[in-house]
C-alpha cells in the first residue's frame, strides 16, 4: 500500500489547491527563461537575418543598434571595390513614431539596399519580399498591420506586402523594412509649413516662393554599409583592409553580434536575478508547504512509529509526496507555458533543454523542501500517541 497515495486521497482538494499554487510559481519560473532566451534572439535576430560578414559603420561608434551612425552614401561604391569583397550593401535604421488607426506609433525603420537586397533574408512568415522600388513595406506583426493594408507615412501610402515575425527592436518596437530610398523619403519628411518656413529662412525673404513639393531631398547618408566577403577570400584579410580606414569603425559579425548584447546586458542580468530569487521563493514554500503537512498528521506519523514502521517508511512518504507536488505542478506550469506564452507583449523562448533544464532544477527544490517535512516527522516520538 502507498502510503503518500492514501494520504493524498483523504486531502484532495488541498493537494489540488497547492498543486496549482506552485505551478502557477513554476509558469513564472518557466516564463523568466523564456523571456530571458528571447531579449538575446531579440537583439540579434535583426542582425543575424541581415547575414553580413563585416559592418562597416561610423567612426568611433558601436553601430546603429546602439546609437546613431552616419555614414555618406558613397561609402558603398568604396567598399564595393576592396579585395575580397562579393557585395557591399548600404543600411539604415532610425527610430519613427507616427499616428496610425488613432493611436501612437512607434517603429523601427530599416532601409533596405534595393534592389540589391530585396528583403528575401528576412524571417517572412506570411506574403512576399520587396519587388517594388517605391511604396512597398514588409512589417513584423508586432505592429499590428494586416497583409496588404495601406499605411500612411510622410504623406505618402505604403502597402504592406510581408509580415515577419520576431523582428523587434532591443526595446520591443516592431521593425518594418523599405527600399533605402522610401526609408530615407520617410525619415526626412517635412510637413508643407515646415518645408515654406525653412526655405524662407534660407531666402530671407518675408514671402517665399510656393515650394515643388513637401518631401525634403533625399539624405544622401546611411547608417552602415553590410559587406560579404567571396568565397575563398579571407575575413580576416578584408576586415583590416576596412580598419585601414580613417574614417569609419569595421567590425565582424561577432563583434557587432556582441555589441548587441551588450546593449540588454542590464535587463538580461535582471531577469536572471529575478529567476533565482523565483526558485528560492519555490523551495521556501514547499519546504513551508511540506513541514504543515507534517505537523497536521502528527498523530497519524506517532501510530505508524508505534505500530513499528520504519522511519525510511515515514521519509519515504514525506519525500514521495514531494515528488507528486512537482509532478502536479510542473504539469500545471507546461500547460500554462502552452496556453500564455504566445500572448506575452515580449518574445518567450521555451526550448526542450529549457523545459527539462527547469524541471529537473524544481524537482531538486521540492525534495530539498521535503526534507524539512522529514526532519519534521523523525522528531515525532511514538509515545506521542499513548501521551495523548
Amino acid at each position: 500500500m502507498n502510503l503518500a497515495l492514501k494520504d493524498i486521497g483523504f486531502q484532495r482538494l488541498r493537494f489540488a489547491a497547492t498543486g496549482l499554487g506552485l505551478g502557477l510559481l513554476f509558469t513564472l519560473v518557466l516564463a523568466m527563461g523564456g523571456i530571458y532566451k528571447g531579449l538575446v534572439e531579440e537583439a540579434t535576430q535583426l542582425a543575424d537575418s541581415l547575414e553580413a560578414d563585416i559592418w562597416i559603420v561610423q567612426r568611433d561608434t558601436r553601430g546603429p543598434f546602439a546609437e546613431r551612425s552616419v555614414l555618406p552614401a558613397e561609402t558603398e561604391a568604396r567598399a564595393q571595390v576592396v579585395t575580397g569583397v562579393r557585395s557591399a550593401r548600404a543600411f539604415t535604421y532610425v527610430f519613427i513614431q507616427r499616428e496610425h488607426r488613432g493611436r501612437p506609433l512607434r517603429l523601427g525603420l530599416v532601409g533596405l539596399a534595393w534592389p540589391l537586397d530585396r528583403g528575401d533574408r528576412l524571417p517572412i512568415v506570411e506574403g512576399r519580399a520587396l519587388r517594388a522600388g517605391r511604396y512597398e513595406m514588409v512589417a513584423d506583426r508586432m505592429l499590428g498591420f494586416a497583409l496588404g493594408e495601406v499605411v500612411h507615412l510622410s504623406d505618402e501610402n505604403y502597402t504592406v506586402v510581408g509580415l515577419t515575425r520576431g523582428m523587434v527592436s532591443s526595446s520591443g518596437d516592431g521593425i518594418a523594412f523599405f527600399t533605402l530610398a522610401d526609408a530615407q523619403r520617410i525619415e526626412g519628411y517635412l510637413a508643407p509649413e515646415s518645408l515654406r518656413l525653412a526655405r524662407a529662412g534660407r531666402t530671407g525673404s518675408s514671402f517665399p516662393a510656393p515650394f515643388e513639393t513637401a518631401i525634403a531631398p533625399r539624405q544622401e547618408q546611411v547608417s552602415a554599409i553590410l559587406v560579404e566577403v567571396a568565397p575563398g577570400a579571407s575575413a580576416a584579410d578584408v576586415l583590416q583592409a576596412f580598419q585601414a580606414w580613417p574614417d569609419v569603425t569595421a567590425r565582424s559579425a561577432s563583434e557587432q553580434r556582441a555589441l548587441l548584447l551588450q546593449v540588454v546586458d542590464k535587463p538580461r542580468r535582471q531577469i536572471l536575478l529575478f529567476r533565482v530569487l523565483l526558485l528560492a521563493i519555490s523551495g521556501i514554500i514547499v519546504s513551508l508547504i511540506l513541514y504543515n503537512m507534517t505537523v497536521a498528521r502528527t498523530h497519524e506519523i506517532g501510530v505508524l512509529k508505534l505500530m513499528g514502521a520504519r522511519t525510511s517508511m515515514v521519509a519515504g512518504m514525506i519525500l514521495q509526496q514531494a515528488m507528486l507536488l512537482w509532478a502536479a505542478g510542473y504539469a500545471v506550469a507546461l500547460a500554462l507555458a502552452v496556453l500564455t506564452f504566445d500572448r506575452f507583449p515580449r518574445k518567450v523562448t521555451l526550448t526542450g533543454e529549457e523545459i527539462v533544464l527547469v524541471g529537473v532544477v524544481v524537482f531538486v527544490v521540492c525534495v530539498l523542501g521535503g526534507l524539512a517535512g522529514v526532519v519534521r516527522a523523525l522528531r515525532i516520538p511514538a509515545n506521542l500517541v499513548l501521551a495523548s
